[in-house]
């Protein structure tokens, strides 16, 4: 390559050759980006082979570049000592490391101020990096500047830190690494750890402080690539090591952690290696559709209730997983070496005393183990030691979780032993802290190995936009929430669990249930079923009686149960309630399952858990409790409807008139079905639009976490599907309907609605633009299916995965009304185009019920034909289902308005 840029200068010149020289290098940057996707190809896991062969075809094109410039462009025979110019490579590339489409960082130090001919020779050769496309981050600093500004900025400072020589003048770059160690390292080695250990934290808090993000940042994110490197930095900053090995030698990893150490790196760079090849840019945002590819190309393969994504992810969190373990353990070493919590002040000449706590070394509020055998001695003390960390607010020591994680396998022989057991049911059980203590004995290998049928959801995620964290994350975290409920921690956010939880009489079959209630995910088959099996087996191993193992069984089997009813069945329907009560059948089962229930639904993510789920929750607890305790006497309609009427009369205050004037407008479903709150502002609006065509009413409502929009307007056919499409066209989001008809041919229908995020509208804006969009969509004003169609998806991620439509219906669910439910993609207007399918089908929509999980939208709808009858003929149903398939298949195309 050399020699054919010579021959370029000597046959056309320097200026005129640069063009030719250009493309010359270009055709070596793609040939070589070609080979390294190729060997990658080859071995789709060598991510340091990878990484390290990109830095070295960048070294080879500015080495190229570096003696074109001084020899050809700008030649100096006679150079001053100020004439000098060393190229530092800095950031990862200094470390020898890139992915296809990293940054080039680059340094460019001179001696002392800058000459004519540096100033040439270091512009033209960011000209021919610039112009190879290659994005390029530089700085050019005398040996002074580099020093005072490494000083004051730490980022310069890191950079530095891995500075490395590609070309130029040797002797200069040398200096320039003395005068770094001597000028600027030395002396701020334990500010630098401090501000770096900030940084990081800042980091994870940025890009979601959990390793279990579901679309995690391979370089930034928690237990990542930049993870790994901070800890090397950190090395290196006090150590003043060259590689990451040496970090072994000053005894900040083991061996077998070092290891580790590159195991993940190799992985993670491979994976961000195939991210940047896929995307052709600087992508390191492992997001849903690529997790599909990269698993692809890393040759990860389906097996038997796991997709072949899953457990590639799987196989990612263990590595970040590890990272974390691997972090905890390398700093809790480097406060060992560098002493930072020894006391200061009054209390310097003390030193924390070690005491001895059944056989352990506790001191500076840490447990560890008196010797390299004691594990080995009483396999039981590998659960022992985090039920004594837990019970006396302690942490475990680096040496002693070394050792566990080293010893785990011990435990194999202890499944059946009943003082192991009975240990780990008190950790599980814990009234101090059991999400700390178990989340370190799940790192320590040793909850995996002990429960094997936990060790195989360890690091499983499942391939969905719902789920935020992976099952063992969540089983944890689940049973933290639940700790913090009985601590009275939570009464703001979790009344009715608060309330609830110390009336319980199986307590240990609640935490049981939560441990358990996931446990069969990622089997062939519905993992509730599954989970009941293994309850049955695990519960009487861990000592919990024969009726505790049933309790268990049931609440695990039926553990999605309450959510299920509460979110997708009108609770309004006197035969919801009496389903649901007849598969409960206890006020202790209906506690326990509705304490399951929303602690599973808080730990699967942030913003899961709303209020409107919190209300549907605990409306089915307050119904299905009262039934229970009074019995099944169903009062007769009459007297429901007077005690509702009695209800909203008194919340009118000196408005209560309007009872009486309207109650014979109504049937009794409306005075059943409607809370008294909404019948009181139904009644005030019905009363103030005086018989108007149309009267729209919004308002947010704070007990529903929605806001509720009323309409008011004159009946007819397809009514309901338009007003659906004008609250979509506003960027709506509809949870909830309620669809009544008076005996004068007035539509009241309820709304309750959310924005695309889950939250409610309550600008002013906001909620005019509702009752615009609602009335252009009546009066035809808009193209309603021409402009819901071209409305962006708010959640383009979605388009990820592949959610095949079904219809399902159900006779039995209510005496009055025929239950259709829906699963389809969730997308904008989806409810809009069922609701018109459902008119075009000839069916009135009585209520409408909407639960979204990620990408999955399940719509509920309680209708009857035209005649107020159920639909039952099966060629009916079937001709229904055909048009809710075709609505709710996106591929199909609406031309009709």
């Amino acid at each position: 390559m050399a020699a054919a840029i010579t021959e370029l200068v000597e046959a056309n010149g320097a200026a005129k050759a640069r063009p030719k020289i250009v493309e010359l290098l270009r055709g070596a940057l793609m040939a070589g980006r070609e080979e390294i996707a190729r060997r990658l190809a080859l071995h789709p896991s060598a991510g340091h082979d990878s990484a390290e062969a990109q830095a070295f075809l960048v070294d080879q094109l500015i080495r190229l570049i570096h003696d074109h410039v001084t020899g050809d462009l700008y030649a100096a025979h006679n150079r001053t000592s100020g004439e000098r110019l060393s190229i530092m490579a800095v950031g990862g590339y200094g470390r020898g490391e890139m992915a296809p489409h990293s940054d080039v960082d680059v340094g460019f130090i001179t001696p002392g101020k800058q000459t004519a001919w540096c100033e040439q020779v270091i512009e033209a050769t960011l000209y021919f990096l610039w112009d190879l496309g290659l994005k390029v981050g530089h700085s050019s600093r005398s040996l002074d500047d580099m020093v005072r500004m490494a000083k004051s900025d730490l980022t310069i400072r890191t950079a530095l830190l891995e500075g490395r020589y590609v070309w130029g003048d040797q002797a200069l770059f040398d200096d320039a690494q003395r005068r770094f160690w001597a000028e600027v390292v030395a002396g701020t080695e334990r500010q630098y750890v401090a501000e770096k250990l900030a940084e990081r934290n800042e980091r994870h808090k940025r890009l979601g402080d959990s390793r279990y993000v579901v679309e995690p940042n391979v370089k930034e994110g928690k237990g990542g690539l930049r993870d790994l490197h901070t800890l090397y930095w950190i090395g290196k900053y006090i150590h003043h090591v060259r590689d990451v090995s040496e970090l072994v030698d000053v005894g900040l990893l083991s061996a077998s952690e070092y290891r580790a150490f590159r195991r993940a790196e190799n992985f993670f760079w491979a994976v961000r290696c195939h991210l940047h090849t896929i995307t052709g840019r600087a992508e390191d945002r492992l997001t849903f559709d690529q997790q599909r590819e990269v698993a692809a190309r890393m040759q990860f393969a389906d097996r038997p209730g796991k997709s072949a994504v899953e457990r590639f992810m799987q196989y990612f969190f263990l590595q970040a997983k590890r990272v974390g373990h691997l972090t905890g353990l390398f700093l809790a070493q480097l406060d060992e070496q560098s002493g930072t919590k020894a006391p200061r002040g009054l209390l310097a000449g003390f030193r924390a005393r070690k005491r001895n706590l059944k056989g352990y070394v506790v001191y500076g509020g840490k447990i560890t183990v008196p010797s390299d055998t004691w594990f080995a001695e009483d396999p039981v003390r590998l659960i022992e030691i985090f039920v004594l960390a837990d019970a006396n607010s302690l942490e475990i020591h680096a040496d002693a979780m070394r050792m566990a994680l080293r010893d785990a396998r011990m435990v194999d022989g202890l499944r059946d032993d009943p003082r192991a057991n009975a240990l780990f049911l008190d950790l599980l059980t814990s009234r101090h802290d059991p999400e700390t203590a178990l989340r370190w004995f799940n790192e320590a290998g040793v909850f995996g190995r002990f429960v094997p049928d936990f060790g195989r959801v360890n690091a499983q995620m499942q391939f969905d936009m719902y789920h935020h964290y992976t099952v063992d994350e969540h089983t944890i975290r689940a049973v933290g929430l639940m700790a913090r409920i009985e601590k009275g921690e939570m009464k703001g956010e979790h009344p009715l669990a608060t309330g609830i939880v110390h009336k319980v009489v199986n307590r240990r079959a609640l935490y049981a249930s939560i441990l358990l209630h996931d446990i069969a995910k990622g089997r062939r088959g519905d993992h509730s079923v599954l989970g009941a099996e293994v309850a049955l087996k695990l519960c009487p191993r861990l000592g919990l009686s024969e009726e505790e193992t049933h309790l268990v069984s049931w609440l695990v089997g039926q553990h999605l149960l309450m959510s299920a009813v509460a979110f997708k069945r009108d609770l309004a329907d006197w035969k919801t309630i009496t389903d649901f009560v007849a598969q409960v059948q206890s006020t202790e089962r209906l506690r326990l399952l509705a304490m399951l229930t929303i602690v599973d639904i808080r730990a699967v993510g942030p913003g899961v858990w709303n209020g409107w789920k919190r209300q549907l929750i605990h409306e089915l607890y307050d119904a299905a409790e009262e039934r229970l305790r009074l019995g099944h006497v169903q009062h007769g309609r009459e007297h429901r409807v007077a005690a509702k009427q009695t209800q909203v009369a008194e919340r009118l205050g000196k408005a209560k008139g309007l009872v009486g004037k309207y109650a014979k407008q109504f049937g009794d479903a409306y005075w059943i079905a409607e809370p008294d709150d909404i019948v009181a502002m139904n009644l005030i609006q019905l009363d103030r639009a005086k018989g108007a065509a149309l009267d729209v009413h919004c308002e947010y409502y704070a007990a529903r976490g929605a806001t509720l929009v009323t309409v008011i307007a004159a009946d007819h056919p397809g009514l309901f599907y338009r007003i659906a499409g004008g609250i979509h066209l506003a960027g709506g989001n509809i949870i909830d309907a309620r669809i009544h008809t008076t005996r004068s041919g007035m539509a009241v229908d309820n709304f309750l609605v959310q924005d695309p995020l889950g939250r409610p509208f309550s600008e002013s804006a906001q909620l005019a633009r509702i009752k615009t969009m609602i009335a252009d969509a009546l009066s035809g004003r808009v193209k309603l299916v021409a402009q819901l169609t071209a409305r962006p998806n708010a959640r383009p991620r979605a388009d990820a995965f592949d959610v095949r439509p079904s219809v399902e219906f159900d006779s039995t669910a209510s005496n009055r009304f025929t239950v259709v439910e829906i699963n389809a993609r969730d997308r904008p207007a989806l409810l809009s185009r069922l609701a018109r399918a459902l008119f075009e089908a000839k069916l009135m929509v009585h209520s409408a019920h909407i639960a979204t999980y990620g990408e999955r939208a399940v719509d509920t709808f309680y209708v009857t034909d035209l005649l107020g009858e159920k639909v039952d003929a099966g060629a009916r149903l079937k001709a229904v289902e055909k048009r809710l398939l075709e609505a709710a298949d996106e591929e199909s195309v609406e031309v009709a308005a």
